[in-house]
C-alpha cells in the first residue's frame, strides 16, 4: 500500500516532497524561481534529458531523485515522478496569489513543432495529441509521455493542452513538448507586478 506523501519543506515558493511505495521511492525538489539547475538521477536516461529541459528552459531549479523497479518497465517510475513533481509544483505556488495562472508556448526543433498551453485552475485536465513516430527512444517508451503528464495535472492541479504540431523523428517530437511545457510553466508561475497579492480569478480562489 502506498505511504502517503511527507511534505519536508515549503517556503519562498520552493518545496520538497517525497513518494514511497512498494514500486518508486521518489523525492523531488523544486524552487520556482531559480536558475535552470537541475540534479537528476531517475534510471532513464532519455527522461533524465527530458526533466533537464524543463528544468533549464522552466527556469525551475529541479533535483529528483527515483529508484523504481525498473526491472519491470519505466511506467512506475514515469508516472510516480509525474505525480511528485505535481505535488511538489502545487505546494510551491501555494494560493497562486500574483501568479499569470496561464503560460502557453511553441517550440520547434528542426522538422518537429509542438504547443503547449497550461492554465493553473485548481482544475485537472490533461488533452494530449502527440502522435509520436517511434515507440522507443533509447530506453524510455513515447507512450509513458501521457503518464509523466498525466500524474502531473493530477496533482499540481492543472489543466494542461500539448499539440505535436507535426514532427518526423520521435526525440524531436518529445523534446519539443517538454521544451514548449517548460516555457508555458515558466510563464504561467511568473509574478506579475500589476497583479501583486490577488487572485487571478474573478471567484477568488483557485
Amino acid at each position: 500500500m502506498s505511504e502517503p506523501p511527507k511534505e519536508i519543506m515549503s517556503h519562498d515558493r520552493q518545496a520538497v516532497v517525497s513518494r514511497n511505495t512498494a514500486e518508486t521511492q521518489i523525492t523531488v525538489r523544486v524552487g520556482l524561481d531559480g536558475t535552470g539547475a537541475a540534479k537528476l538521477a531517475t534510471g532513464i536516461g532519455f527522461f533524465d534529458h527530458m526533466l533537464d529541459q524543463i528544468a533549464r528552459h522552466g527556469l525551475i531549479d529541479l533535483d529528483i531523485v527515483a529508484k523504481g523497479d525498473l526491472h519491470i518497465d519505466g511506467h512506475h517510475t514515469v508516472e510516480d515522478v509525474g505525480i511528485t513533481f505535481g505535488q511538489a509544483v502545487a505546494k510551491a505556488v501555494g494560493d497562486k496569489k500574483g501568479i499569470r495562472r496561464y503560460g502557453h508556448a511553441y517550440v520547434p526543433r528542426d522538422e518537429a513543432l509542438s504547443r503547449v498551453v497550461i492554465d493553473f485552475s485548481g482544475r485537472p485536465g490533461l488533452v494530449m495529441n502527440v502522435p509520436f513516430k517511434s515507440g522507443m527512444i533509447g530506453t524510455f517508451d513515447t507512450q509513458l509521455t501521457h503518464e509523466f503528464f498525466q500524474g502531473f495535472v493530477n496533482h499540481a492541479f492543472v489543466t494542461l493542452h500539448i499539440d505535436n504540431l507535426r514532427g518526423e523523428n520521435a526525440h524531436h517530437q518529445c523534446e519539443t513538448v517538454f521544451k514548449a511545457f517548460a516555457r508555458a510553466l515558466r510563464f504561467a508561475l511568473e509574478l506579475d507586478a500589476r497583479a501583486a497579492g490577488t487572485i487571478p480569478s474573478t471567484k477568488g480562489s483557485l
